[in-house]
């Protein structure tokens, strides 16, 4: 081996070790907020069938607009990590932030107005008895209370990020857990004199968790050293409009890939109700599987984001290439690991949910298509870390809802029904999506950093 090539590889290991530093607490936090629903579904499911319907409703279809704010703020951790890269000013980027804090505060305002409105209207187009659709509104009205508080833990979260503070959201994942659950059990049991709320109950546990989380995140604001050098609470809040339309510039287009994503798997869920309840249930176990090994390569990217965006607001593009590949690196390395495990242990795996035999035969066989699955995901889901690092977003927008919508919906329909594979058709239209997706973002990534340097708008304000 060469000097030079022991020196890159020493590079490599060293790029490895500060991603990973970065994506473990996120991948605990991911994991966290997957608990909350959880929780959520098992207590519902604990008074009775309308309740766990409406709250099975209900966070379904505030996570579709959840999901869509969560992406704009997103942005913000590039936005930080390059002003951070290029050695901005803190009270600078304060600004930054205190003008992205009075959007989160008019976007969350929207959120609420609309699912207020918007509830009965989104419930009525379910067929739902009466009884579990009106606690469906009254869920979704409850929980609409927390949509300032959740704006703002996005937003408080991607500055963290943007700092490499990642176990900030760790921790208020952790106490909006417990929170969570201690509200749940009160609410929606009426336990210890509270009102017993039922399913509403379960809508105003999670707002009121959302404003624990907020609080959590104010604090270490003024607590620690990096994030209190912002100033985020000094008096007079400007609105700085250059920085409100950055937010928007860049983050529209991360959660419009966000909610396409989601309501390709959401309407894939539909589809496989035409295959009975059993197949309903096996795939409920497969893409649980393929959605709790997907918060480790969803974190990886995150961390990935944070590493370019320092580099390219150092104006550095030999590191930012090399951040950008061992982050998508990382995530095919995990996919091997989470694809054999699915492949070789699937029976095991579907035992944990299940020992029903019908149920379990067809989950078994879905898993394998999981595997495959895993191999794409984790991909896509590293270069589009790599990509908001860049602050490319727009282009990562068209090729992913083209390769969710374009490609694989339509697949996945024409394989299951016009070719009969049943579910199985479903599931390779998955495959197909996060294939094109994964292989047009990391060759974008690619062929963005093959050049001398990355483009201007990496390096943008």
């Amino acid at each position: 081996m060469t000097k030079k090539d022991s020196s890159r590889n020493y590079r490599i290991l060293r790029e490895a070790r500060a991603n990973l530093h970065l994506a473990l607490p996120i991948v605990a936090a991911q994991f966290t907020f997957m608990g909350m629903g959880t929780v959520d579904t098992i207590m519902a499911g604990q008074i009775g069938a309308d309740e766990l319907a409406a709250v099975a409703v209900g966070s379904n279809a505030w996570f579709l607009l959840f999901i869509l704010f969560m992406g704009i703020f997103m942005a913000c951790s590039p936005i930080v990590a390059q002003r951070i890269g290029a050695g901005d000013d803190a009270r600078r980027t304060g600004e930054f932030v205190r003008s992205a804090a009075l959007l989160a505060v008019v976007l969350g305002m929207l959120w609420t107005a609309l699912t207020h409105l918007a509830a009965p209207w989104i419930v009525g187009l379910l067929d739902l008895e009466p009884q579990a659709a009106a606690y469906a509104v009254d869920y979704l009205r409850a929980v609409s209370w927390g949509a300032v508080p959740f704006c703002l833990c996005f937003l408080g979260r991607n500055v963290a990020e943007g700092h490499a503070l990642t176990r900030v959201a760790l921790v208020a994942g952790l106490i909006g857990f417990a929170i969570n659950g201690v509200l749940d059990y009160l609410l929606m049991y009426g336990a210890l004199g509270f009102p017993r709320l039922g399913a509403p109950g379960c809508g105003w546990a999670s707002a009121c968790s959302g404003l624990a989380m907020m609080l959590v995140y104010g604090l270490f604001f003024v607590r620690l050293k990096r994030l209190a050098a912002l100033e985020l609470f000094r008096p007079q809040w400007p609105l700085h409009g250059d920085a409100v339309r950055e937010v928007l510039r860049l983050g529209l287009p991360i959660g419009f890939i966000l909610a396409a994503e989601s309501w390709m798997f959401n309407i894939g869920a539909l589809l496989m109700a035409r295959f009975g309840g059993q197949t309903v249930a096996a795939h409920q176990v497969a893409i649980n599987v393929a959605a709790l090994t997907f918060m480790v390569p969803l974190s990886i990217g995150f961390a990935t984001t944070v590493r370019v965006g320092r580099a390219a607001g150092a104006r550095q593009p030999d590191e930012v290439r090399l951040r950008g590949r061992v982050g998508i690196g990382i995530g095919a390395s995990f996919s091997l690991v989470s694809a054999s495990l699915m492949a070789l242990m699937p029976g095991v795996i579907v035992s944990a949910y299940t020992e029903v035999a019908s149920v379990a035969d067809i989950a078994v066989k879905l898993l394998y298509f999981a595997a495959v699955f895993q191999l794409f995901d984790c991909v896509q889901a590293t270069a589009n870390g790599a990509l908001r690092g860049l602050k490319d977003t727009r282009a990562p927008m068209l090729i992913t809802v083209s390769a969710y919508w374009v490609v694989g919906m339509p697949l996945a329909w024409w394989l299951a029904f016009e070719r009969e594979l049943g579910p199985y058709g479903v599931w390779w239209g998955f495959i197909a999506a996060l294939a094109v997706a994964a292989v047009g973002l990391a060759t974008r990534f690619v062929r963005l950093t093959r050049r001398s340097a990355p483009p201007a708008s990496a390096f943008a304000p």
